[in-house]
C-alpha cells in the first residue's frame, strides 16, 4: 500500500504526483474556506497564539513588577504619588474595624485549605499537570513576594519612611489562589470564577490600603508577580493542552463587573472621604485604578489558561 499523508479528518491523501496536487488543493481549501475547522493546523495555530500571548504576558508582568518597584521605592515622585493615593482612601474607625475583620479570613490556614481543594479538583478531573501547575503558581508567587519584600527591595528615604511593604502579601495570597482556581475549574464555571475572583482580589487589595497595611503600589506589584507566575505556568502547560476559546472581551466585561461590584461594596460600608466631592474624586480614581488592575490580571490569565 502506498504511503499516505494525513492532513486532518477526512483528508487521507496518497503521496506522489496525484497526492501532491491534492495536498495543494487541500491547502487552498483550508485557506479560503473559513468554515473548515477539521485539521490539526487550526489547533496548532491556536496553541501558537496562546504561547505567544502567554510569553508576552509574562514579559509584561515582569516589567511592571520591576518598574513599579523602582518607581514606588527609589524615586521621590513615585513615593509622593503612592502616599497621595494611600491617603485618598479614607474610612472611619468602624469601617476599618469591618475591613480588618474581613482581612482576618485571609490566613495561611485558609490558603492551604483552598490550595488543597484546587489540587484535588484538578486531580479528580484527570488534569494532574494542571493541578500541579496550580500549586506552583501559589507557592511560587508567595515565595517571590516574601523574598522581594524581605531580602531584595529597599525603600529610599524621601521623608515617607523607609519601611518596605512592597509587594503586598495578602494581595499575592488571594490573587494566586484565584489564578490557581481558574486553572483547574471546568470551562463552564470559569465565567463565575472570573467574576467572583476579580471581586475578591479587588476587595482584598483595596482593603489592605484602607486598613493602612499597604500602599497602592504594593498591591499593583503583587498583582504583577502573580500574573508572571500564572502566565509562566500557562506557557508550559499550553503546549500540552487544548486552548480555551472564550474571547477576551467577555472575560474583560465579567472581570470589570466583579471589580465594580467590589468597589461599590467598599463605598457602601464607608470607604469614602470626609472632604466632599474633591476628596471623592481622588478616592474614586484610586479605587478605579486598583479595580482595573485586578480586572486586567484575572481576565488576561483566564484568556491564556489552558483548558
Amino acid at each position: 500500500m502506498a504511503p499516505r499523508a494525513i492532513l486532518g479528518p477526512g483528508m487521507n491523501i496518497p503521496f506522489g504526483p496525484v497526492g501532491c496536487s491534492a495536498v495543494r488543493s487541500a491547502i487552498r481549501t483550508c485557506a479560503l474556506d473559513p468554515t473548515w475547522h477539521g485539521s490539526g493546523v487550526t489547533l496548532l495555530t491556536q496553541r501558537s497564539r496562546l504561547s505567544w500571548t502567554a510569553f508576552l504576558t509574562f514579559a509584561a508582568s515582569v516589567a511592571v513588577a520591576a518598574l513599579g518597584s523602582y518607581g514606588a521605592l527609589s524615586t521621590r515622585s513615585g513615593q509622593d504619588l503612592d502616599v497621595w493615593a494611600t491617603d485618598a482612601l479614607y474610612a472611619r474607625r468602624d469601617t476599618v474595624t469591618q475591613i480588618l475583620s474581613f482581612l482576618g479570613y485571609v490566613s495561611i490556614g485558609s490558603a492551604v485549605l483552598a490550595l488543597a481543594a484546587c489540587f484535588f479538583f484538578g486531580a479528580v478531573r484527570g488534569k494532574l499537570m494542571t493541578a500541579v501547575g496550580a500549586v506552583v503558581i501559589v507557592i511560587g508567587a508567595n515565595a517571590t513576594t516574601q523574598l522581594l519584600k524581605k531580602e531584595v527591595l529597599t525603600r529610599a528615604d524621601f521623608d515617607h519612611g523607609i519601611h518596605n511593604s512592597l509587594p503586598s502579601g495578602h494581595t499575592t495570597l488571594v490573587t494566586s489562589l484565584v489564578l490557581a482556581l481558574l486553572l483547574v475549574v471546568p470551562e463552564a464555571l470559569r465565567y463565575v470564577a472570573v467574576f467572583g475572583g476579580t471581586f475578591v482580589v479587588t476587595a482584598v487589595g483595596a482593603s489592605t490600603v484602607v486598613a493602612g497595611w499597604h500602599r497602592p503600589a504594593d498591591v499593583i506589584v503583587a498583582l504583577a508577580v502573580c500574573l508572571a507566575w500564572g502566565s509562566g505556568v500557562a506557557l508550559v502547560l499550553g503546549a500540552r493542552l487544548d486552548v480555551w476559546r472564550t474571547g477576551l472581551a467577555a472575560l474583560a466585561l465579567l472581570s470589570l463587573a466583579g471589580a465594580a461590584l467590589s468597589g461599590v461594596g467598599l463605598v457602601a460600608i464607608g470607604v469614602r472621604p470626609d472632604e466632599g466631592w474633591a476628596g471623592f474624586v481622588d478616592a474614586a480614581t484610586v479605587l478605579i485604578a486598583l479595580g482595573l488592575s485586578s480586572s486586567l490580571v484575572v481576565a488576561l490569565f483566564a484568556r491564556i489558561t489552558p483548558r
